[in-house]
């Protein structure tokens, strides 16, 4: 008998759902404890849990025969998704359970300013009876501008399509390769979204890129009468610059359904009538919930009884089955992939790996696969792993152009990649020296040695005297030591670059100071572990 755990309020359709299949039962215990979680999780072949059970390495530290958990839902901020894989635990979210729930919201948030819909209710409810003070504006012809086109903003855009507005999309990423069989203008410069759109909705993950990706530099671009919807993650749109847009009456209104805390502390977007504010109703429809309750209870029954993982964000490592050299080379790849993504600016357009000479022979496909998750991580909300990268980078239109040359070029071994957007082509070459040290030896064209670990800064800068000690003088003064350094020039154009690890990582007023440096072109921060 396989019994499964249900600790958070799960629609009824997911539970009778376990109870239905043979050998399953469902038990439920709801607002349980930390401690009495822990004592009786052994006990138990799944767990399923929604936002509020915290799967601690406390819980799992005597798993017993649990072996998978499922999240019903996006996000696994609540479960300790490193020590579940330690574990062998499988955990699973189902990640396209909401996108309709979210994207009907962005478009009743939209529609429902536009129609002034709330401030014309809460009126009429006084007493009053003002057609005139609450004159709308239709979505027809309107200018929608989608940031991220993953599947939550794809079905915005189809949505806004059927209401015959125009339709503007941006991905950081990159576009889905249907994004234009849909209608949707697919941009390479956000620009022209904040000068052109009427409506301007984001569907990105939160991360370091995209932390107040619209800001008050954004929105003085703006028409005066546009209106911002987040239905994402708090903090996307930058709230200070908002609410003094909206109280300065620069746009025409906003609609947050997110906030950078939830609950809020700061109840000042109540002032405007204006501006609309939900409690993070984005999945909350009943067929959202009864959607991934039922996914959630399939996907886990399905793992723990030996078929296929679905959904899966910690796929047990095949690294206990790789060669040696190739997991080496899979931990190198990750993290030039990781590297690639934090300098690069810009929509993928093309992707190429290279491996040659004695690596060329081996069975690469974890090499490549750990490349594309540090490539595309920042990118995504979940966890990416070898299991789902291949299907997601799939999904956005992204596929890689591999090649093997079993003659070496400068070291016995090395693996290349080759990242082409818009606005820039990087590409990066690493090798393992003596079967075990990372190295990245080379750097768009610059020939370098350094080591791909910890805080990494990258320096585009004018060949000229001086340029270490300087950047030296500037970690020294805020205490940073220099672990590994790598310089490369190119005498005939006077430009280097200079890559160093560093024992931690700078602040924001390090950057600064070394970006004022008057030899620096470009700077980027990057961590590799």
């Amino acid at each position: 008998m396989i019994k499964v755990l249900i600790t958070d309020k799960l629609a009824q359709e997911g539970i009778d759902l376990l109870n239905s299949m043979d050998g399953v039962e469902a038990v439920v215990k709801l607002k349980i404890s930390e401690d009495e979680l822990a004592k009786i999780i052994g006990e138990y072949d799944g767990l399923i849990v929604r936002s509020d059970t915290k799967v601690t390495a406390k819980v799992l530290a005597n798993p017993g025969k649990l072996k998978g958990v499922a999240r019903a839902g996006v996000g696994v901020d609540n479960i300790d998704v490193p020590t579940a894989t330690r574990k062998g635990i499988l955990v699973m979210n189902t990640p396209g359970g909401n996108t309709l729930s979210a994207a009907e919201h962005t478009m009743a948030m939209m529609l429902a300013m536009s129609r002034n819909v709330v401030p014309a209710c809460n009126s009429l409810k006084s007493g009053a009876w003002d057609r005139k003070k609450y004159m709308g504006n239709q979505l027809k012809g309107k200018v929608l501008g989608v940031i991220g086109l993953g599947r939550i903003g794809m079905a915005v855009a189809k949505m806004a399509r059927g209401l015959n507005m125009n339709v503007l999309g941006y991905d950081p990423l990159a576009a889905p390769p249907d994004a234009e069989k849909v209608g949707v203008e697919v941009i390479d410069n956000l620009e022209r979204i904040f000068k052109e759109a009427d409506y301007i909705t984001v569907h990105v993950p939160k991360n370091e890129q995209t932390l107040n990706m619209i800001g008050a530099e954004q929105i003085k671009m703006m028409k005066p009468t546009v209106r911002l919807i987040n239905c994402a993650r708090g903090g996307i749109i930058n709230e200070d610059a908002l609410y003094d847009a909206v109280a300065e009456k620069r746009i025409a209104g906003a609609a947050l359904d997110v906030f950078p805390k939830e609950p809020p502390e700061n109840k000042r977007f109540a002032e405007f009538e204006n501006c609309l504010v939900t409690p993070h109703l984005g999945a909350s429809t009943e067929e959202a919930q009864v959607e991934v309750a039922v996914e959630a209870a399939e996907i886990l029954v399905e793992a723990i009884k030996g078929g296929a993982v679905r959904n899966a964000v910690n796929a047990p490592s095949a690294a206990g089955s790789m060669p040696p050299i190739v997991s080496r080379y899979a931990e190198l790849a990750r993290r030039i992939g990781t590297l690639v993504s934090t300098i690069t600016t810009g929509p993928i357009k093309k992707v190429g790996v290279q491996y040659r000479g004695t690596i060329a022979e081996a069975a690469v496909e974890p090499v490549t696969l750990n490349f594309i998750i540090g490539l595309l991580q920042q990118h995504f909300d979940m966890p990416l792993n070898m299991v789902n990268v291949s299907v997601l980078a799939k999904e956005r239109g992204i596929s890689i152009d591999e090649t093997k040359n079993i003659e070496a070029k400068d070291v016995a071994a090395s693996f290349s990649a080759k990242v082409v957007t818009d606005k820039v082509t990087r590409t990066v070459t690493g090798s393992v020296f003596g079967g075990k040290l990372l190295r990245i030896i080379e750097l768009d064209g610059f020939n370098i040695e350094m080591t791909p670990q910890g805080p990494v800064i990258v320096i585009f800068n004018d060949d000229k005297p001086g340029v270490i000690g300087a950047v030296g003088t500037v970690f020294g003064k805020h205490k940073i030591n220099m672990c590994t350094m790598g310089v490369g020039q190119k005498p005939e154009v006077q430009k280097a670059i200079l890559a160093v690890s560093l024992d931690k990582e700078p602040d924001a007023k390090a950057v600064e100071e070394l970006g004022k440096l008057d030899f620096v072109n470009e700077i980027y921060v990057c961590k590799l572990d």
